[in-house]
């Protein structure tokens, strides 16, 4: 019995690894005539189309002279120039900053969450998830506006420390720190949830095995349960760098004039500078920011594992 089902599983492992073999185009082909594949394909082309159609006008724009809004001009680089001899590197230097102390900040707050999540309250767990992702349903700037009630001056908390404690609170809002802590606010889901997968993805065996050989709690978390849960950790980090970085209602609401970030410019140059080609160019600089950031984080992460394609 053993016999005959190891023939049979090689019989039918032998066509897959003889396709394997195959030239693309076919492979392609015979991909192509799936029916999934042409179930998929109407809603498929519609997403790529709005994707690729924004992103096509938005570089094509990139390259027209300034203060122009035709694609039928000759191409120039003069966007470009204008943007590395003017004080735009400020806006990207602060952005940059802002989202690169977000995610060291949620990687501290969001790792022993996403362990107690997933070890500790296993059975409420899905409570404490529906909990963290209820602010999802509202949208980021009435959640905000409501935290410049607690922040502005005579608010609730600089109310509350005047009134019964005698301490005199200036306003919080309009500063770097208000800034930091609105993207901090906003981008915890988004951090949390790939971190609870990456977690989830590391063995209790060899936990317990590790335990087992003598290992320390520090061994243990430095030696398996980070290295295991790195792809989810990358992948929450990647989410919310990118997040953080193009984020404009928290530097807005919160932080006022204190801190430009580069999204601020963008949206200035497509209203009320009427400059779309400098918006253009400064849209296609971040998209090449994240764009190599996203590869080199892919590099270093084996999807095949995170969604069970790998024994």
């Amino acid at each position: 019995m053993t016999d005959a089902s190891e023939t049979l599983s090689h019989n039918v492992a032998l066509p897959r690894r003889m396709s394997r073999s195959e030239p693309w185009p076919v492979r392609l082909g015979r991909g192509m005539r799936k029916p999934g594949f042409l179930a998929a394909l109407p809603v498929g082309l519609l997403l790529l189309l709005g994707f690729l159609g924004p992103l096509t006008l938005v570089f094509i724009f990139a390259f027209m002279p300034p203060q122009t809004f035709s694609v039928r001009q000759m191409p120039t680089l003069e966007n470009f120039r204008t943007i590395f001899a003017d004080s735009y590197y400020l806006s990207f230097l602060a952005s940059l900053q802002l989202a690169a102390s977000t995610v060291a900040i949620l990687l501290v707050i969001c790792y022993p969450l996403a362990v107690a999540m997933v070890r500790v309250f296993t059975r409420k767990a899905g409570i404490l998830a529906l909990v963290l992702a209820a602010p999802l349903f509202v949208a980021d700037n009435l959640r905000l506006m409501g935290w410049m009630l607690f922040l502005v001056k005579g608010g609730v908390v600089s109310g509350t420390m005047q009134t019964y404690f005698g301490i005199p609170v200036d306003s919080m809002l309009y500063t770097f720190s208000a800034t930091l802590f609105g993207l901090v606010y906003i981008n915890l889901p988004m951090m949390l949830f790939p971190m609870i997968l990456g977690v989830s993805m590391v063995p209790a065996q060899m936990r317990e095995a590790a335990f087992d050989l003598g290992a320390s709690r520090w061994q243990v978390m430095k030696e398996v349960d980070i290295p295991l849960a790195m792809p989810g950790i990358m992948i929450g980090a990647l989410i919310t760098f990118i997040l953080a970085a193009g984020a404009i209602t928290e530097a807005k609401v919160l932080g006022g004039t204190a801190v430009v970030m580069i999204a601020q410019d963008i949206q200035k140059e497509f209203t009320f500078a009427q400059n779309w080609p400098k918006g253009s160019a400064l849209s296609m600089l971040m998209i090449v920011l994240a764009g190599s950031l996203a590869l080199a984080m892919f590099k270093r992460v084996d999807l095949d594992a995170i969604f069970g394609r790998k024994g």
